[in-house]
């Protein structure tokens, strides 16, 4: 049974919300007559058929058909004869909110100028207020149909991770050049955020990157690239690391090398000797020939999660260093995910 509230008001600060309901559950009914109070820092939002209609500042109010002329409006001038009449009530806090985490999900995987390929976490803070009341209630719980704060900063943070992904797809440097980029970085993502923010009626005051940095994977490449390094050849880096995946796979024959991946005995051994006579160039001493692979066991598909996802780990290396074409290795990195996603799920 529908409750008439002769008075609307929230008993907290809000504490860290950014809006509520009220009534939280069900319908309410609200007169003419009716007290709005509302504390500072906050606005109050009447909201009927999918639409945010008069807003109160803070102070205590009184509903009368003076101060809800949009309401009145869509109801009709008498509220079709009935009075109390149905409405939704928002309480929205307008003060800012400093330290709204944001995080990536997934690595995100950008083109780099040194390791060919990498894969980057990232995460920080965002601060934000929201500036027009009625816009937010508009697009927050109108079009996204959002009202709890998980939900809603959840939302945010999808744009955060959306510029940033966006911001490291246009940068066009190593990721060994980040850690000198990181306010510029941030604010890059908070310039692309905020048109986004402030059509939602919300101010996006500053973006903050705690940490952008490598997964596992990339980062142990670094390290291999610094001692590398050494040496002075980058180029003779990345074709060993190709060459030396490629053999290891050859010899290993089904379970977790290539050869499940349609790469033969002939290509791993071929890198092999390859692989050698270029670590014997770049330390400048004789290339020393390589022993010849073992025959391999007979090829067969890798029967757990773990030997697929050595495989699709080689497949991004390869790529990394050429060895394999961008069409190739989406073709057989969409076979083995599934491949993958099939052994997970049982």
């Amino acid at each position: 049974m529908a409750r008439v509230f002769d008075i609307i008001e929230l008993s907290d600060e809000m504490a860290g919300d950014i809006v509520r309901r009220f009534p939280e559950q069900g319908s309410g009914d609200f007169r003419i007559g009716s007290q709005v109070i509302v504390r500072e820092s906050q606005a109050v939002v009447f909201f009927r058929d999918g639409k945010a209609l008069d807003v109160f500042g803070p102070g205590r109010h009184t509903i009368t058909t003076a101060n809800i002329p949009l309401l009145v409006n869509l109801i009709g001038k008498a509220f079709s004869g009935q009075t109390p009449f149905k409405a939704e009530v928002y309480f929205v806090s307008t003060r800012e909110f400093l330290d709204l985490k944001w995080g990536t999900p997934e690595p995100i995987t950008i083109r780099d100028a040194v390791l060919r390929m990498a894969r980057l976490r990232a995460f920080g803070t965002f601060a934000m207020q929201v500036a027009e009341p009625q816009l937010f209630v508009n697009q927050i719980v109108g079009v996204q149909r959002l009202y709890r704060t998980a939900d809603i900063e959840r939302f945010l943070r999808s744009i955060i991770i959306t510029k940033l992904t966006d911001l490291l797809g246009e940068l066009g440097r190593s990721i060994l050049d980040i850690p000198a980029m990181i306010e510029e970085l941030a604010a890059g993502v908070t310039a692309k955020a905020e048109p986004d923010f402030a059509a939602r009626g919300l101010l996006l005051k500053s973006v903050y990157i705690e940490s952008i940095s490598p997964t596992e994977e990339t980062a142990k490449a670094i390290d291999q690239a610094a001692a590398m390094g050494a040496i002075g050849d980058m180029d003779a880096y990345l074709k060993y690391q190709a060459a030396l995946g490629m053999r290891e796979a050859a010899q290993q024959g089904g379970a977790g090398g290539l050869t499940g991946a349609g790469v033969g005995l002939g290509a791993g051994a071929a890198m092999g000797i390859t692989m050698a006579q270029m670590m014997g160039q770049a330390m400048q001493k004789p290339a020393q020939p390589a022993e010849p692979a073992a025959a391999p066991a007979a090829p067969k598909t890798p029967q757990t999660a773990e030997e697929v996802q050595a495989l699709l780990d080689n497949l991004d290396a390869q790529l990394a260093s050429g060895a394999i074409s961008e069409a190739t290795y989406q073709k057989l990195y969409a076979k083995w995910e599934a491949r993958l996603k099939e052994l997970q799920g049982k």
